[in-house]
C-alpha cells in the first residue's frame, strides 16, 4: 500500500512514517523538503500519483485563531482537492478530542480543518486524539520567563505520540469511517505536573512554576473540556512510563 504522509517530519508525523514503514507500506512524504507545499499546492498532484491513502498530520505552532484557521483550511483544502484528482481511496486526519466543546484559539483551526474534511470528495476518517506525552517537553522548552519555566495548568489524558502514529496507520489500512472513535491515553494527568516531572527527568533543577495560562483554549482545558468520554479507545503507555524512557539529564 502506498501512503502519503503530510507533516511527516513533526512530533507525530515521524512516528506515522515509522509505523507505516514498519508495516511494509511504501511511504511518500509531503513536505517542502520533498518539493510539496500544501499552502500553495505546488507539487501535491505529482506526489499523490499512485497513492492509496493519505494521513494528514500537518501542523503549525500558533495560538492565533486567525492563523490556525487560514493554515488548516488552505493546507487541507489543497491536499484533499489533489487527493480527489488522483483518485486516492482514503484520507485520514488526526484531530483533537473535545475541540467542539473548546473551539478557541489553535483549536478553532482544527474545527475548521474538520469542516474541510467533512465536505471532501475523498472518503475520509477523522481520528481525534488527546494531547501527547510530548506536550510536557514542548511546554518546558517554550513557556518560560527569563530563568523561570512556566507550567500551564490544564486537565489532560495524554497519550504517547508513537501510539497515535501506529493507530493512524492501522486506520488508513481500513475503509473510511467518517468520525472514528476518539483516542486517549490510559489516565488523566495535570499538565503542570507533567511539565515539572519532565523538567526533573532531564536534569533541570531550577524553578518550574504552575500558572493558569491565558486564553480561552487554556481556560477550557483547565475545565476538562478536552478530556475523552468513556467510549474512547485507550492507549497503554502512561506518562510515568514515557518519562522513565527519557535519556536522563
Amino acid at each position: 500500500m502506498r501512503i502519503a504522509i503530510a507533516g511527516g517530519t513533526g512530533t507525530l508525523g515521524a512516528h506515522v512514517v515509522e509505523a507505516a514503514a514498519s508495516a511494509g507500506h511504501d511511504v511518500t512524504l509531503l513536505t517542502r523538503g520533498t518539493g510539496v507545499d500544501l499552502l500553495t499546492g505546488d507539487g501535491v498532484d505529482a506526489a499523490l500519483d499512485g497513492v492509496d491513502a493519505v494521513i494528514d498530520a500537518a501542523n503549525l505552532s500558533t495560538l492565533s485563531e486567525k492563523d490556525a484557521r487560514a493554515f488548516f483550511r488552505t493546507a487541507s483544502g489543497n491536499l484533499l482537492a489533489a487527493a480527489a484528482r488522483a483518485g486516492v481511496g482514503h484520507a485520514v486526519l488526526v484531530s483533537i478530542v473535545g475541540i467542539d466543546r473548546n473551539p478557541h484559539d489553535y483549536y478553532a483551526g482544527k474545527v475548521a480543518q474538520e469542516e474541510v474534511y467533512a465536505a471532501a470528495d475523498v472518503p475520509w476518517t477523522i481520528v481525534r486524539a488527546t494531547q501527547f506525552h510530548e506536550l510536557a517537553a514542548q511546554m518546558f522548552d517554550s513557556a518560560k520567563v527569563g530563568p523561570v519555566h512556566l507550567a500551564p495548568r490544564a486537565r489532560t489524558q495524554p497519550i504517547a505520540a508513537r501510539e497515535v502514529g501506529a493507530h493512524l496507520v492501522r486506520t488508513a489500512e481500513q475503509p473510511a469511517q467518517g468520525r472514528a472513535a476518539d483516542l486517549a491515553g490510559p489516565r488523566e494527568e495535570q499538565l503542570a505536573d507533567m511539565v515539572k516531572r519532565y523538567a526533573r527527568a532531564v536534569g533541570y533543577r531550577g524553578p518550574v512554576v504552575a500558572v493558569p495560562a491565558p486564553g480561552a483554549q487554556m481556560k477550557g482545558m483547565r475545565a476538562g473540556l478536552n478530556l475523552p468520554g468513556p467510549d474512547a479507545v485507550r492507549g497503554t503507555k502512561t506518562f510515568a512510563e514515557w518519562i522513565a524512557e527519557l535519556p536522563r539529564g
